[in-house]
């Protein structure tokens, strides 16, 4: 989910700036044993497919717990929530109204711990949750497994209903969807994947191909134009010092240079044409306003900033 889902700490690129110092998880989903690796080096550079997925897998696999424990109760067990300024689908109905979700086959793109997904879920639709990380995929089974218990997830408090319900997993990636064409009514996408992989155009043809006509596609990033500014919830966060139209990628690499995290940043025109050139149509585009009841400095994302610049850009597309 947010696996903004994906927007874990205050980022340099979009998403990232002051990263955490790299972490070994113990295998455990409970209590989590860290050990600490040395600080990376930020720097702006290509980084191509296979290095921005192999180092996103591991980026994922070695911060979830920290990113489930920091914002698991933001995100809820069973809420779908668009972005750090709280819009939800409950109210939002970007996928479309709830009561016609009932028996649609959902693909959830960069699930996290599928929070969307077991929403979803509890509004009758049959989501499949898809993530490249298997340390998030098992904190979903973990809070499946806690909800079906009966002991409750560690944030349970959604507007879903989705107690109790399991839902089902893949590990995969998502330029390389491993499922049949014309397999899904509809798709979404909090913050996953696409801000992470250096082929986003390829994600979008693989979207529509998975796609029955009609379908619709709904996702969420960054905003583009936060690519120019710090990302510091602070006024300092305020000011422009870089390019929106440079597209090269954030990258965080360890003293042998190799990729260790990795952002890509396509411009508002960008995303509109990798989404009309895959056979889709875009029908709606929803900056979210920051709310008054939202007091949460998530990262980059604040009160002070999210009432000035758009933070999230939601993009509703349908599959021709």
């Amino acid at each position: 989910m947010v696996n903004a889902r994906r927007a874990h700490h205050a980022h340099k690129g979009p998403n990232r700036r002051n990263s955490p110092t790299p972490q070994v998880y113990a295998e455990s989903t409970t209590t989590a044993a860290m050990i600490q690796g040395p600080e990376p080096e930020a720097t702006r550079r290509i980084a191509g497919t296979t290095e921005s997925s192999r180092a996103n897998r591991r980026w994922w696999d070695g911060n979830a717990d920290e990113y489930q424990l920091e914002h698991g109760r933001f995100l809820g067990d069973d809420r779908f929530v668009w972005g750090p300024e709280g819009l939800d689908e409950a109210q939002a109905a970007l996928l479309g109204p709830a009561a016609e979700l009932k028996d649609k086959a959902v693909l959830e793109i960069g699930a996290g711990a599928a929070q969307c997904s077991r929403w979803l879920a509890g509004q009758g639709a049959r989501p499949v949750a898809l993530d490249l990380s298997r340390r998030q995929l098992q904190h979903a089974r973990r809070i499946d497994q806690a909800l079906a218990d009966g002991t409750g997830g560690a944030h349970h408090g959604g507007t879903g209903g989705g107690a109790g319900v399991s839902v089902p997993l893949v590990q995969a990636d998502a330029g390389r969807l491993p499922f049949a064409d014309a397999s899904f009514d509809l798709a979404c996408s909090a913050y996953g994947a696409l801000p992470f992989v250096a082929d986003s155009a390829t994600v979008q043809r693989e979207v529509r191909r998975v796609l029955r006509p009609g379908g619709r596609w709904v996702f969420s990033v960054t905003h583009p134009v936060r690519w120019a500014f710090p990302d510091e919830a602070g006024p300092e966060g305020l000011t422009a010092v870089a390019s929106y139209f440079d597209r090269t990628p954030y990258v965080e690499q360890d003293d042998r240079g190799l990729a260790v995290y990795v952002e890509h940043h396509r411009t508002l025109g960008d995303r509109v044409r990798e989404i009309t050139a895959a056979g889709l149509r875009l029908v709606d585009l929803v900056e979210p306003e920051w709310p008054e009841w939202n007091e949460q400095e998530w990262g980059g994302w604040s009160p002070l900033r999210g009432r000035l610049l758009p933070g999230t850009a939601i993009f509703v597309c349908v599959a021709e």
